[in-house]
């Protein structure tokens, strides 16, 4: 029996966009029969906690300890909100969901 992927989500107060992404990575891992309860949440509370997990904005999303959309050398880190680029070019708060969504299966089916 394959072990589940370990899943975990960064989240900074001041950024709006946490929330949704805990609904959406509950609702992909629910529809992926993964447990979504064992979803962690960590709070980045602070410039040492970020520097000290590496944090490159909020909501990051790790799926087996890698960032699913590792930032490039350009984008700054810290306590602030995390932007994504969608399949479309386009930047956004929060992942494109499909590619939340392969990233899932994969960590799944590994």
């Amino acid at each position: 029996m394959t072990e589940p992927p370990s899943v975990e989500l960064l989240w900074w107060r001041e950024c709006p966009s946490w929330e949704r992404a805990i609904e959406m990575l509950r609702e992909q891992m629910r529809e992926l029969s993964l447990d979504a309860d064992s979803l962690r949440v960590t709070e980045i509370t602070g410039r040492q906690d970020a520097e000290a997990r590496g944090f490159p904005g909020s909501p990051t999303i790790l799926i087996d300890g890698a960032d699913l959309q590792p930032p490039g050398p350009d984008q700054p880190g810290g306590l602030t909100c995390r932007v994504y680029r969608r399949r479309d070019g386009r930047p956004s708060p929060l992942p494109d969901p499909e590619d939340l969504r392969e990233a899932l299966e994969k960590a799944r089916d590994r």
